[in-house]
């Protein structure tokens, strides 16, 4: 199966599974990643999702040129909604994901990537976006999440000159949370366990007020703060946590 899906622990694991062409996408794959995403939505007893790639080579070397080729305009612009919709998906699941980057994230592999709320790295780890030099631009989303992780002005140099970037310097811009030497997994679990303690409905009232900050003004964004705040000010596990903290004991969140 080129996308496997499996439950570890806590933890959803969503791996891209063609190391032999470098975890590279087709449209059909999308697909599959969008229904495995579809199933992690519908899980109800994982805290995390953490996204690889088989192999050491690659997390995902990108669009299989191949199947971009002498299609019509409509399947081109299709092309693009697709691999947008698809990553979109990240965004919207019940549970933040972890992009556990292990060699190369080129093209659609880096706007996988991007499309996680975090990303660990190795330090084999090279992202790309290199559509300029075919005479294209990212279609997947990395015009759009690239310069709110990174910057306008260093996004925009990054894809114009289609570059790469290398995992310290992904590290240093703010393109990744860390660099990690050993087992990615591992460390993709032990960087998920630093939040998944926590209350699974506070944690998505956190996420969607960052999101909505790179959207809105900054007067309707504290609207949207002042919003999900007292929505979380009305969860069980906001009575539990000040409780603790007067108590001076732990907190047991149940998601409440």
């Amino acid at each position: 199966m080129p996308v496997e899906l499996k439950k570890d622990g806590d933890f959803a694991v969503l791996t891209l599974n063609r190391p032999e062409a470098l975890n590279a996408l087709s449209f059909s794959i999308l697909g599959d990643i969008g229904r495995a995403l579809d199933e992690v939505a519908a899980m109800k007893d994982i805290r995390a999702l953490l996204v690889t790639g088989a192999g050491d080579k690659a997390f995902c070397a990108g669009a299989d040129i191949k199947e971009l080729r002498n299609r019509p305009l409509i399947d081109q612009k299709r092309g693009a909604e697709l691999g947008q919709s698809v990553f979109a998906k990240l965004g919207t699941l019940p549970v933040a994901s972890v992009a556990l980057v292990n060699g190369y994230a080129f093209g659609g592999g880096s706007e996988l990537a991007l499309a996680c709320t975090f990303r660990l790295a190795s330090p084999n780890a090279i992202f790309g976006l290199p559509e300029i030099k075919l005479g294209l631009i990212p279609g997947y989303g990395g015009t759009q999440r690239l310069p709110r992780l990174v910057g306008e002005g260093r996004a925009l140099e990054i894809i114009m000159t289609g570059r790469n970037v290398k995992a310290d310097e992904a590290e240093r811009i703010g393109l990744v949370n860390a660099v990690v030497e050993g087992d990615l997994m591992q460390a993709g679990r032990d960087f998920a366990g630093k939040f998944t303690r926590y209350s699974l409905p506070v944690l998505e009232f956190a996420r969607r007020a960052v999101q909505r900050a790179g959207d809105v003004t900054l007067e309707e964004g504290l609207r949207i703060e002042a919003d999900l705040s007292t929505l979380a000010y009305r969860t069980a596990d906001a009575e539990e946590g000040m409780a603790a903290f007067e108590e001076k004991r732990k907190a047991e969140f149940r998601d409440g």
